[in-house]
């Protein structure tokens, strides 16, 4: 519960004996008074605890709470099973989108719901911003790049999504693997990206289209003129990329995240398309854990995203199409064999500067309105 002012003004003038029995009494006050697990949570010592460490803490709270993390979305279905069925700690969710998540813990300060979101990187920082995360890095710190976790632990990356290509083998004899390779096609087929105003896979798109040829997230430009280009030679799609429309036979080739590629494919037939990475660059990004700081189950939050990053949590994501941070975990064959090849990712950059690509974010949809959907016919 929310850490309310523990009457600090009275220590000065009432005796130490009296003052604890205060601070016990205020304990005791589940209505009133603060969960003290979670001041606890943030106290240095607690922030490399291992898996093993909070079981006992964990399962003395019994329950995790979270926000943003369905059964259907990474397959975290199965990382709640396990911590029921190993734990025994029960588990609700309500889906919700990253910005959702972050007020929604900033809001109920007072009065907590939530433990633990899954939010996407970008967000990450932002949330340390309010005030509304607490610090835990787990056991497997080190080996999370250090573009993808808060250096004091407050947010870290526990899957990716880099933007591919995906190809409607029915609809098109020679897929492409490359940007270039959709630039040359000489009009055989169309790309799909998406709503660019609102969409951020499409916006995405656009930055790793930038990415293949020089630019970063503060220099889009170049992802412009090549769009720009397509668009010209009348090879950019109107058609959004939904399952649907692929059903449909409407979209020939799209830029996507790998992993709603994947599960596209996966829905549709695996016959049917092929998904690559653009060998020429694409761009990485992932989403992260945030513990709320005010959890009415911290350890158990804790514990939770101390699962995810383990060896079973990066395996139960990755049998939901995302591809672990961690790259020394083995995944079982038929698992890895679900996935586009890992040495396909060599070629993608993360976003180096958050606050530079959202501030690039706010300009991309008058761009594409006045560089390139001004040309699609």
């Amino acid at each position: 519960m929310f850490k309310m002012n523990q009457g600090k003004s009275l220590l000065t003038v009432l005796s130490l004996v009296l003052a604890m029995s205060l601070l016990l009494a205020a304990c005791g006050d589940s209505n009133e008074k603060p969960n003290q697990d979670a001041a606890k949570g943030n106290d240095e010592e607690q922030v490399m605890l291992t898996l093993e460490e909070l079981v006992p803490l964990a399962q003395a709270e019994g329950k995790v709470i979270s926000v943003g993390m369905p059964d259907a979305w990474a397959n975290w279905k199965d990382t709640w099973t396990d911590l029921k069925s190993n734990y025994g700690l029960e588990h609700s969710d309500t889906d919700m989108g990253s910005v959702d998540e972050i007020n929604k813990f900033d809001a109920e300060k007072k009065n907590p719901s939530a433990d633990i979101g899954d939010v996407g990187i970008s967000f990450g920082p932002m949330a340390v911003q309010k005030g509304v995360t607490q610090p835990y890095k787990t056991e497997y710190w080190d080996e999370v790049p250090d573009w993808a976790k808060d250096e004091d632990g407050h947010w870290m990356v526990a899957y990716t999504g880099s933007i591919s290509l995906i190809c409607n083998k029915d609809l098109v004899d020679k897929c492409p693997t490359s940007w270039q390779d959709v630039e040359n096609n000489n009009g055989a087929y169309k790309i799909a990206l998406g709503d660019v105003s609102g969409a951020a896979q499409a916006q995405h798109a656009i930055l790793a289209a930038a990415i293949a040829f020089g630019g970063d997230e503060g220099n889009i430009q170049p992802g412009i003129e090549y769009f720009k280009r397509l668009a010209e030679k009348d090879l950019i799609s109107k058609v959004d990329v939904t399952i649907p429309n692929f059903q449909k036979g409407e979209v020939a080739v799209a830029a996507m995240w790998d992993f709603n590629s994947l599960a596209f494919r996966e829905e549709i037939g695996k016959d049917k398309f092929e998904i690559v990475i653009p060998k020429d660059g694409s761009v990485i990004s992932g989403y992260a854990s945030i513990i709320n700081k005010y959890a009415p189950h911290p350890n158990a939050a804790k514990l939770a995203r101390a699962y995810i990053f383990s060896d079973e949590g990066q395996i139960n994501l990755a049998k939901g199409f995302a591809r672990p941070i961690r790259t020394s975990v083995v995944l079982p064959k038929e698992v890895e064999e679900n996935l586009i090849p890992l040495d396909q990712y060599e070629t993608v950059k993360p976003i180096g500067d958050f606050s530079v690509w959202e501030n690039t974010v706010k300009g991309i949809s008058a761009l594409w309105q006045e560089e390139v959907q001004v040309h699609i016919k």
